[in-house]
């Protein structure tokens, strides 16, 4: 690929991740067949290799405190997690799960990827969305952009038809809410208004079944677990109220059963309940009902009515709860649309924009907007009283993007030399009720008897990520911000050496290539690398295939010791790596291979 860049979309989720990128003449989600998604799952095995992805979530409930999940929850924070013996920042957990992104984009697109767009919620702060750049940056990725999700999947959906559509995208994923309100016109689509939580989604749905069936292993046995003494319980039915949830979306009860949940004074005690969608739904109906305050917001902020949407788009895999659909239904008057899968639409349009920013043809014009608003304090009159916290935004909430706005303050003593400026995020008039996001201080003013006129600039660029600095204007003396109760961006030599740290982590992965990844193609037959036997076709057999070869006989001989569920998915494998050595498919041949590979692993050390 000499004149286009290979550039891919990535949806960076709180319970699965995709990639997307163009494939065969086409945007799509790059992986093989029924594995388009990576659970946001990162392990240390107990004999220190790094697990990610379906292998981490296998090992979750043995070693849950080998074992972190929805670690988007703390992106844009300073608190460690602990991964065994390693104490690991958000933002390099996230890495390690753009790496594996990454590595399955390479495979498939025959070549290095080192640019990528990335999407985070509407409602991810500045400090969240300098996490996201960071962590991509420790993958080996040039992050190009950060999208937001309902403005990615809004790529993904489009319209068909000329004139103006409105559409309303309600995203719930696992560990955040966001809704927007987009209007598409011809190849525009711009965002009108956005509004959410970024800590609302099937996480609190699972912890709500999860409490519920606690309290039902109280009643059953009187016993009560807790998190010091019963964390692998803990963790087994935070699992099973997952799988009970997902099951609720598609039959009106679901099982739990849990065998020897703990062992009490020498006696295993077990779990076996029947859960009806009816308590479901009725535990998380308060939740649901604070998302349809933001839908009711969002339409007001973009001076629109439901009678005016021409589509409610369904986008993250908790969507598929009926209620979810039930209460939109109601709140709209439309049905809402499902027509491409909900927990692959944000990647796919990330990949959309990530082709047009590659250089391939894609005439959709994005126009994003700001989810919050953004001001310093200043002294005036709050409510009849004259007060130094008197708050009004120079940035104003679902302004389009980027944008660069300045306002003018006054010093408020004579001969005043410092001016303390601090910004906040938020809507109101009291700026001690916002968000307090960062302070500096410009020293050296003028002084003068009459107050001194000061200038503070903000700007949001196309990511959503702000700056904002203050200057004297008689003098020009100027000062940036100073981030102190916000994310801090690491430095070069910071970053350097978590690069580092994060790419000797993903070489401890089971089977980890640490060769560079180059298009696969079959082996001639005078090259020294073929080994003894033929292919299925009769030519020369790759190195390629003698591994697949004896990596299925290795799974064949476990069949009659395996447990039922990880027979299914070794047969799953060993089937479709039958198909691609028949069609000699030697990309799909080394991904199914590794992934059988990694399957065994697991099953062999259990």
């Amino acid at each position: 690929m000499k004149d286009i860049e290979r550039v891919v979309g990535i949806d960076l989720g709180t319970t699965n991740s995709a990639v997307a990128g163009v494939y065969g003449g086409h945007v799509v989600v790059l992986g093989r067949t029924g594995e388009k998604l990576l659970p946001s799952v990162v392990g240390l095995s107990p004999s220190g290799e790094m697990l990610i992805g379906q292998s981490a979530r296998n090992q979750a409930v043995a070693f849950p405190e080998r074992t972190i999940s929805s670690i988007k929850r703390k992106m844009g924070t300073s608190e460690p997690v602990r991964l065994g013996e390693l104490e690991l920042r958000p933002q390099e957990v996230s890495a390690l799960l753009l790496k594996a992104l990454k590595e399955r984009a390479e495979i498939q697109l025959g070549g290095p990827v080192e640019k990528a767009v990335i999407t985070v919620p509407a409602y991810f702060s500045d400090a969240q969305r300098q996490a996201t750049r960071e962590a991509g940056v420790l993958a080996g990725l040039e992050v190009l952009r950060i999208l937001n999700e309902p403005t990615a999947a809004s790529f993904a959906y489009g319209h068909e038809g000329d004139g103006r559509h409105l559409a309303l995208i309600y995203d719930l994923g696992g560990g955040t809410f966001d809704v927007s309100v987009v209007c598409i016109e011809g190849d525009v689509t711009e965002v009108l208004a956005s509004h959410g939580d970024n800590h609302l989604g099937g996480d609190d749905f699972d912890l709500l079944v999860r409490d519920l069936l606690c309290d039902l292993f109280w009643q059953a046995h009187r016993v009560k677990l807790t998190a010091k003494q019963h964390s692998q319980a803990l963790a087994r039915l935070r699992w099973a109220a997952e799988a009970a949830r997902i099951e609720l979306s598609d039959a009106p009860y679901a099982r739990v059963q849990e065998e020897s949940l703990i062992v009490h004074k020498g006696v295993p005690l077990h779990l076996d309940v029947e859960l009806s969608r009816e308590t479901l739904e009725e535990l998380i109906a308060p939740l649901l009902e604070r998302t349809l305050e933001s839908v009711t917001k969002a339409l007001s902020d973009a001076n629109v009515s439901a009678n005016d949407l021409d589509a409610v788009l369904l986008v993250g895999g908790t969507t598929r709860t009926p209620m979810v659909a039930r209460l939109l239904r109601e709140a709209s008057g439309m049905e809402p649309s499902t027509a491409i899968h909900a927990d692959l639409c944000v990647a796919l349009g990330a990949g959309v924009l990530a082709s047009r920013l590659a250089g391939h043809k894609v005439d959709k014009v994005l126009v994003d907007v700001t989810p919050y608003s953004f001001g310093p304090s200043y002294l005036g009159w709050l409510r009849g009283v004259e007060s130094e916290n008197c708050y009004k935004p120079i940035i104003v909430r679902n302004s389009p993007l980027p944008l660069a706005k300045t306002d003018s303050y006054f010093t408020s003593s004579p001969n005043q030399t410092v001016a303390d400026i601090f910004i906040y995020q938020g809507e109101e008039p009291d700026a001690l009720n916002n968000l307090e996001v960062g302070r500096f201080s410009i020293e050296g003013l003028r002084p003068m008897f009459e107050a001194n006129e000061i200038l503070v600039r903000m700007e949001l660029d196309i990511n959503g990520i702000l700056s904002v600095s203050a200057m004297e204007k008689e003098t020009g003396l100027s000062k940036k911000i100073v981030i102190e109760r916000a994310f801090r961006s690491a430095t070069e030599a910071e970053l350097a050496g978590a690069f580092e740290n994060i790419s000797a982590l993903y070489a401890r992965r089971p089977n980890a290539r640490n060769e560079a990844i180059q298009p696969p193609v079959p082996v001639p037959n005078d090259d020294p690398r073929v080994e003894v036997g033929s292919s299925r076709d009769g030519a020369p057999r790759s190195p390629e295939e003698n591994k697949a070869e004896r990596v299925m006989e290795r799974a064949r001989a476990l069949e009659t010791t395996l447990h039922a569920d990880d027979w299914e998915e070794a047969r799953g494998l060993l089937s479709a790596l039958e198909k691609c050595l028949t069609a000699r498919e030697f990309a799909e041949v080394i991904t199914l291979t590794a992934e059988l590979e990694e399957l065994l692993f697991f099953i062999e050390g259990a």
